[in-house]
């Protein structure tokens, strides 16, 4: 129980915190009975699983649902009848709360009638409280959940009695739907915001395919495509091997390491703004500067999908910034490759079949600087080059954009679930308003 401490006058001081003194305090278990799913077993028994009888929902597929998408619409896979009956049939507007696994202590509300297995509790016969009331302030609970109730050494659980022992702020059943309102149009704010970003993602990456291969041409394009050898037209700047002990936030020099490579969503890197890890020059003797328009590479990933992941330098700072361990840093010919367009040098299909035939090694896959020079790739002229990373880049910024606006959204949600659901802010549907 938390300390309580003398508090205004209006506020109370209740197992909950501070809330409005108009407000109660329940506890689960006094809304409704808390039970616990059943899993058949064993497990994967085709008498029981696979089947088509009643859906199925396992607290793994709770994994896969966003923050913000409060209800349980559809299950992967049904049970059988006979499976059915050795495990626990839901029904649907139920809350239930993840009781185990990663999502200890996730609160949802299910949209069918299903069957649950063990890792998921449920208030069933609910006599009251708004659903989503409760599921939202479950939610703000889960860190405390984790860490401090669920008992074990091991993976944590919640059992029924300590579910049930959970206390909840209570107004009035108004009120409780008149928050649950307002965090749910938040909650589809950031929805929409996730599918149009979502849909701008692949419409950019449709037509990044067309235009990096020259199936489609922008206006006043039409000039043949020409065939490049890029061991021609390339340069290497000297990498500076240090680990990630050997680097500070002090130092003014910049350090690009192979690592924050792979962890970028950007394929620019704006390095005169951005924060990043700093190196002393006392490590840097005779070292390579980057320069703007210079492709970085990290020389070696644990997936497909990481060969051939570069950045071009954007922006460099007055202090300088070089290129880190396991790094390729690559100066190209701007005549050849210009200046924007080499950022997208990793999503051409001809250069990226070449790299994958080339690269070697059975755990982590291999670029080296011989493998990227004897690439031949078809090209268009510079020219047309700056057009193309022009209208990448314009569908860039406005999915940046969004992104912004996304994390904005969410920042909004997590502030007024803290105000609402603590009564520090009260909504016009009660009279007793916060002061």
């Amino acid at each position: 129980m938390k300390n309580i401490r003398e508090v205004p006058a209006r506020y109370a001081a209740t197992e909950v915190g501070e809330i409005p003194s108009d407000w109660e305090v329940k506890f689960i278990g006094e809304l409704g009975k808390v039970v616990r799913g059943g899993s058949p077993r064993p497990a994967g028994d085709p008498r029981f699983f696979n089947g088509s009888f009643i859906p199925w929902l396992t607290v793994a597929a709770l994994t896969t649902l966003p923050e913000n998408r409060m209800e349980v619409t559809e299950t992967r896979t049904c049970l059988t009848r006979e499976g059915s009956e050795k495990s626990r049939v839901l029904p649907a507007d139920t809350v239930i709360i993840a009781n185990s696994g990663a999502t200890l202590g996730v609160a949802k509300i299910l949209k069918l009638r299903c069957c649950a297995n063990d890792g998921i509790a449920a208030l069933i016969e609910q006599r009251e409280g708004d659903k989503e009331f409760l599921c939202y302030y479950i939610n703000t609970q889960t860190e405390y959940l984790r860490e401090v109730v669920a008992p074990g050494n091991g993976q944590p659980n919640l059992n029924t009695k300590l579910i049930r022992e959970l206390p909840i702020p209570f107004p009035v059943e108004d009120e409780q739907r008149a928050i649950s309102e307002a965090l749910s149009d938040v909650d589809g704010l950031i929805t929409a915001l996730e599918s149009l970003i979502g849909k701008k993602q692949a419409i950019r990456q449709g037509f990044m395919q067309q235009l990096l291969t020259g199936r489609t041409r922008l206006p006043g394009f039409s000039n043949p495509w020409r065939e490049v050898l890029l061991g021609e037209h390339v340069g290497y700047l000297k990498a500076v091997a240090l680990s990630r002990a050997q680097l500070d936030g002090e130092s003014p020099t910049r350090y690009l390491h192979y690592g924050d490579i792979h962890a970028r969503k950007s394929v620019v890197l704006n390095a005169a703004h951005e924060t990043m890890p700093r190196v002393s020059s006392a490590l840097l003797r005779n070292a390579d500067y980057l320069q703007v328009g210079d492709l970085v590479f990290a020389d070696a990933s644990e997936d497909p999908d990481g060969v051939g992941k570069s950045v071009e330098v954007l922006s460099v700072p007055s202090t300088g910034v070089v290129p880190g361990l396991h790094t390729i840093a690559a100066r190209f010919d701007k005549a050849v490759l210009a200046d924007g367009f080499k950022a997208y040098l990793q999503f051409i299909p001809e250069f990226r079949s070449a790299l994958l035939r080339l690269a070697a090694g059975t755990k982590v896959l291999a670029t080296t600087r011989s493998f990227i020079s004897s690439i031949k790739m078809t090209l268009p002229d510079v020219d047309e080059q700056r057009a193309i990373s022009l209208v990448i880049a314009d569908a860039d910024r406005e999915i940046h954009g969004l992104v912004v606006r996304l994390a904005k959204a969410r920042d909004v949600k997590q502030g007024m679930m803290q105000q609402l659901l603590t009564g520090r802010t009260r909504l016009s549907c009660q009279s007793a308003l916060h002061e």
